[in-house]
């Protein structure tokens, strides 16, 4: 049996945090193993203290910025520190070109491959290609490859594993102890095409400050996404802003404030989270909070926030508002739906997503979540 595995996933931070699924099913059938991942730098954050997974190495994609024999040198450099370690099986889940010439040039003896699609002779850089079923999510394609290999895929569980001390210090930080209950709402990202409008995100927050709930704002320190954050607060007025008599305003602004691991153990000591599809969505659905997402142009049969305590059978339609467990994704049913483009023609604007109101957002809010789902959900 394999002595030491190296899984690649080379994408971003909730790719790779949905891949955790697979270190439990390879330590559970293969429990002498050395499991490795390995993941992109600035994503590896999501994989900590996760006691299924022995070593996690990352690849600096600022590599691709140097000038090309300084990026030759360090390349081959990187190859041989992999190779170093003595992989005997390769799990390649990206399915790009990168990681595929890393699971070739590691010496191991198998290795297993997503897709071929790339470069010419891609596909003999693996011992074994498996085409994995497109219409089921990312967690359970993820495990369909270990089945294919027959290795038991056992019980799908997105781990993400917080202390403590972490959690203590996300407590302190946000002082929610004034409040009835603290929301994490996220309502950035890279890709504005997933964005909701300002002023609809903001007649939710005063919907949630007038339900007595504590709000936490989070984002990137991208510029952009601080100006939304910035544009979400202009449409809020002093006295949602103001806390009453209370101790501490209702609404702590972190964006652009948290490294990755922080914004964990922030998102681990809320009661919810609202917000669109995004890395800190699956955070909190990993970490048994209920969520409420806003989708556009993606499949929540695909990617929509997956519930450990739930069943296997995700999101079973194409769009339009679906429950999964505690997790509720909030998509229009146009047939349309998903396209996976940035935006209606190129804009970076979402028409299905600027379609849905703040008001049919709220209805929602308040039958599905504002009752006795949140106390089943909370820690």
């Amino acid at each position: 049996m394999y002595k030491k595995i190296l899984v690649i996933k080379l994408r971003h931070i909730g790719d790779v945090l949905l891949t955790t699924p697979v270190a439990r099913a390879l330590k559970e059938n293969i429990p002498e193993s050395f499991v490795a991942f390995l993941v992109n730098k600035g994503t590896e954050a999501v994989l900590e203290k996760n006691h299924y997974i022995d070593q996690v190495i990352t690849y600096d994609r600022g590599v691709k910025k140097m000038h090309f024999f300084k990026r030759y040198t360090e390349e081959i450099k990187f190859l041989k520190e992999i190779k170093k370690i003595g992989f005997d099986l390769t799990i390649d889940l990206t399915g790009g070109d990168r990681a595929a010439v890393i699971s070739y040039f590691s010496g191991a003896k198998r290795r297993v491959g997503i897709r071929a699609r790339g470069f010419l002779g891609k596909k003999y850089l693996y011992t074994e290609i498996f085409e994995t079923n497109g219409k089921k999510h990312t967690v359970l394609q993820n495990l369909e490859v270990l089945e294919k290999m027959g290795i038991k895929k056992g019980k799908p569980q997105v781990i993400l594993n917080v202390t403590e001390d972490e959690k203590e210090w996300a407590r302190n930080l946000i002082s929610p102890s004034n409040y009835h209950k603290v929301v994490h709402i996220h309502p950035t990202s890279r890709w504005l095409f997933k964005c909701w409008k300002d002023e609809y995100i903001a007649e939710v927050i005063k919907w949630f400050i007038e339900k007595d709930y504590k709000v936490v704002l989070t984002s990137s320190a991208e510029m952009n996404e601080l100006k939304k954050i910035d544009s979400i607060l202009s449409h809020i007025s002093v006295r949602y802003l103001s806390g009453g008599n209370r101790q501490s305003n209702p609404i702590v602004n972190l964006a652009g404030k948290l490294t990755l691991r922080q914004l964990i153990a922030v998102s681990s000591v809320c009661d919810i989270y609202f917000g669109i599809d995004t890395a800190p969505m699956h955070i909190a659905a990993a970490l048994g909070k209920p969520v409420v997402a806003l989708f556009g142009p993606s499949g929540a049969f695909h990617w929509g926030p997956w519930d450990n305590k739930a069943n296997d059978n995700p999101y079973k339609r194409r769009n339009g508002i679906q429950k999964f467990g505690g997790n509720i994704v909030i998509q229009r049913d146009w047939s349309c739906i998903p396209c996976g483009n940035d935006g209606c023609e190129g804009s970076k604007i979402s028409k299905c997503l600027f379609d849905i109101s703040p008001d049919e957002v709220i209805k929602i809010l308040s039958s599905n979540i504002d009752n006795s789902n949140m106390e089943q959900n909370e820690n």
